[in-house]
């Protein structure tokens, strides 16, 4: 376990939604390794049940929630399960999202309404249950916000995701600015292509390689590469930072239109 006190996160609960694999998976064990008790939470109870037993086989301290953040229920619940088997939640990773990649003309209310309701409700849901928890108990926090580059430009045919994306970008910089007076920090970053399971195969095709070329750095990211950001606004390194939105994409948004 890595102590370096600048990033230092032993004693702090950390709860992350969309845990069950992909980067949520990542982002719990990282800040396990940092000294978080953390607690992994998502729909598939198995699965986020398998990530907490990993953490605790490596020596860090973790817990499995069932959580679907697009049920206001079932997210309160979520967080009192938290508290109750870790203690009061002072590190929110609002991760859990899905994504639809069908043309605009074709998509459905449904559609919409599925990646709206999961990644831009579903991160208010949590947000608010979460501060609602600290201000009532005094506790200063921190809330990281998972957006995407696809929230500062578009590409097509992923057009809710993309405004979904843009509308967290507003909620966190407004949120900073109410909750600022609590000592609760709201940050986000935003993310550009990174390689999980889910997408590994298409980065690893022709049209893959072609979305590699328009990345400055000529590459597509690793879950690892967002472990700087994530460090820095969960812990006190990032202490005086609220509002921010931190861009971690090989330059993918500063290449030439």
């Amino acid at each position: 376990m890595i102590t370096d006190p600048l990033f230092d996160l032993r004693g702090r609960v950390a709860l992350v939604t969309g845990a069950s694999g992909g980067l949520g998976e990542h982002f719990a064990r990282t800040l396990a390794a940092r000294g978080a008790v953390v607690v992994a939470a998502a729909r598939r109870a198995d699965r986020v049940a398998a990530v907490a037993d990993a953490i605790r086989a490596g020596g860090g301290i973790a817990h499995a929630v069932t959580l679907d953040v697009t049920s206001a229920g079932s997210v309160e619940a979520a967080v009192r399960a938290a508290a109750e088997v870790a203690g009061p939640v002072d590190v929110l990773v609002n991760n859990a999202g899905v994504a639809d990649t069908k043309a605009s003309l074709e998509l459905t209310e449904a559609d919409w309404r599925r990646v709206l309701d999961t990644n831009l409700d579903g991160a208010w849901r949590m947000a608010q249950a979460v501060a609602k928890s600290m201000v009532a108990d005094g506790r200063p926090g921190a809330i990281v916000n998972i957006a995407s580059i696809l929230g500062l430009r578009v590409a097509t045919h992923l057009l809710p995701y993309a405004a979904a994306k843009a509308a967290l970008v507003h909620v966190t910089k407004a949120l900073a600015l109410e909750w600022a007076r609590h000592g609760i920090r709201v940050n986000a970053i935003a993310s550009g292509y990174v390689v999980t399971d889910m997408n590994r195969d298409f980065f690893a095709s022709e049209a893959g390689a072609a979305m590699k070329k328009r990345v400055p750095q000529r590459r597509v990211g690793s879950p690892a590469d967002l472990d700087g950001a994530l460090l820095l606004l969960a812990s006190g390194a990032g202490a005086y930072m609220t509002g921010s939105v931190v861009v971690v994409d090989g330059g993918h948004l500063v290449n030439s239109l």
